[in-house]
């Protein structure tokens, strides 16, 4: 649940009732009276956490790095992106601010680390080459999910490792991979080069009236640090393998309902709001333990940054609205990225899985940036576990 008691708030943080209360009073950890006991007061899990974490120096250093690899702290180093005081920084720079005008070609640019001739050419080449390795991609049976899907497993299955190239020839090659994925995903024909990425969405969507906000969209997914899927393409490709791999394996991960899948979870909210009223779809869903979809995010404790970005430009609808002031009520959460996907998705009358394609084809972006800085670091990332099982069996007990 996103409330815990104080007792098992004292637990995690390994510290004083009077060191919790001091946090509380400070701002540093969200309190609320107990509905059922007034006279008690629940914390906020998410904060109760992010202090864990800055004081688990104090700890051993395997439950540090088990909690780091649990709750999602950064394990590696990168000059990509950070979340920093209630911003997202893309190589320092706002990408709220970024949005306002930038391409997410030009994203892939800064990301990617790309000289500005080298930036201008690769993009008409790759879309040729990968629209010719993507002609038996998406068909009128398949979804987007699984063009995707496949048409990346068939890149892994012949694409070079990525160990040992040239960094110019990798970034032309994710420029490949990059467009490959937005063919098979929106079934694109052969007249694609030169179109900048959101006008090829708006067209295939015929919502060409909303390609500003489709742009804004894609570019704020671009990278959020070292969320699930984008470890899971450095763990990849920290093995050698190709860019479309490591691509793939960000893919597979960005499917779960924790991840890129939350817009399929809001939609079962919002059809439960739609027949029980807001108020009551989101005491459900909590009473049934469940995290609440598209709302919250550990990185943003004053909420997301890239939802307020969207946001501020789309009308108000319901039943979003009424989901929102109900999830900040009883759960104390705002709006994240997937609410804002799916609010831009029904203003602007865009397919349902458009969410998940506008996840997809941004991030997509940044798991090639950390594919290619993890190249560079050329060093297999291989965890060791905490062995929890049961002692070695003493020979002979049979």
């Amino acid at each position: 649940m996103v409330w815990m008691t104080a007792a098992e708030a004292l637990d995690v943080l390994n510290v004083r009732p009077q060191t919790l209360y001091a946090n509380v009073s400070r701002g540093k950890i969200r309190a609320k009276a107990d509905g059922d006991d007034p006279r008690r007061s629940l914390y906020h899990r998410d904060d109760v956490l992010r202090m864990a974490r800055r004081a688990n120096g104090r700890r051993k250093v395997e439950i540090v790095s088990s909690e780091a690899m649990q709750y999602g702290d950064p394990v590696l180093p990168s000059a990509i992106s950070t979340a920093l005081e209630g911003r997202l920084l893309y190589r320092g720079h706002d990408a709220a601010t970024l949005a306002e005008t930038a391409s997410l070609e030009d994203i892939a640019a800064l990301l990617w680390e790309c000289p500005p001739d080298e930036a201008a050419a690769i993009w008409p080449a790759s879309a040729s080459q990968a629209t010719a390795s993507s002609a038996s991609g998406q068909t009128s049976t398949d979804s987007a999910l699984a063009a995707g899907l496949l048409i990346l497993a068939r890149r892994s299955a012949v694409d070079a490792p990525s160990l040992g190239r040239p960094v110019a020839e990798l970034r032309a090659e994710a420029a490949g991979v990059l467009a490959t994925l937005v063919d098979a995903m929106i079934g694109a024909g052969p007249t694609s080069d030169g179109i900048p990425i959101s006008r090829r969405l708006a067209r295939a969507w015929r919502a060409e009236a909303h390609e500003d906000l489709i742009r804004r969209a894609l570019v704020l997914m671009a990278d959020n640090e070292l969320n699930a899927s984008t470890f899971a393409t450095r763990v990849a490709i920290s093995t050698g393998a190709s860019l479309a791999a490591g691509v793939l394996a960000g893919f597979t991960t960005l499917t779960g309902p924790l991840h890129g899948g939350a817009a399929q979870q809001f939609a079962q909210l919002i059809a439960q709001a739609n027949a029980s009223g807001a108020t009551q779809a989101v005491h459900d869903w909590l009473a049934s333990n469940r995290a609440l979809p598209a709302f919250g995010h550990p990185l943003y404790r004053d909420g997301d940054p890239r939802a307020k970005a969207l946001i501020k430009l789309l009308p108000k609808m319901e039943p979003h609205e009424a989901l929102a002031v109900a999830a900040e009520q009883q759960a104390g959460e705002l709006p994240n990225i997937d609410y804002a996907l799916s609010l831009l998705t029904t203003a602007c009358g865009l397919p349902k899985d458009a969410p998940f394609i506008l996840f997809a084809v941004g991030r997509c972006v940044g798991w090639l940036a950390h594919a290619l800085e993890q190249v560079q670091a050329n060093r297999l990332i291989r965890p060791r576990a905490r062995y929890t099982g049961p002692a070695p069996v003493t020979a002979g007990i049979y």
